[in-house]
């Protein structure tokens, strides 16, 4: 019900601010500055979308919780998307998604209402992984013997055939 609010709500909004500043400042530098906040806010979405791909490339590297540099990238995608949506209610939304403190303390929010589930998928099925019978050394596998007396053949594999 929220979400259909806010969608009912946001072109209300968006309405009444444009005959507001129209108002005051004209038609034309009102136009001029939907098209200048798109244009800054997709500067700016750039700087911030490669800092964060930054940083999800290291949280990987050094195998961290990739958790709060996704999260911080959707936001900035969602920026991006408010910034580019003409209207000074989005603009303002979408700039202050580009400030990585305000980032921050979305994401804090967030984490703390949401509850975050795993599952493990095997070749037996979805579920807990089962400890290993033969210990964590030992690694199953099978094995063919090779005929040594046959020529190699050091054509392409199957895997590459068409």
């Amino acid at each position: 019900m929220w979400l259909f609010l806010l969608l009912l709500a946001t072109p209300l909004i968006e309405i009444a601010l444009f005959i507001q500043v129209g108002g005051v400042i004209g038609l034309w530098s009102t136009l001029a500055i939907v098209v200048l906040t798109a244009a800054l806010g997709t500067m700016m979405l750039r700087q911030q979308g490669a800092r964060a791909m930054d940083q999800l490339r290291r949280s990987f590297q050094e195998l961290r919780d990739p958790a709060e540099p996704l999260a911080h990238g959707a936001m900035i995608l969602f920026s991006g998307a408010l910034l580019l949506t003409p209207g000074f209610f989005t603009d303002a939304i979408g700039f202050a998604l580009l400030i990585p403190a305000v980032r921050a303390a979305a994401y804090r929010w967030l984490s703390r209402r949401m509850v975050v589930q795993t599952a493990t998928f095997t070749s037996t099925g979805a579920g807990p992984r089962r400890p290993d019978p033969h210990g964590p050394d030992i690694i199953e596998g099978d094995f063919e013997e090779l005929d040594r007396t046959r020529p190699r053949n050091d054509g392409p594999s199957g895997w590459t055939q068409h």
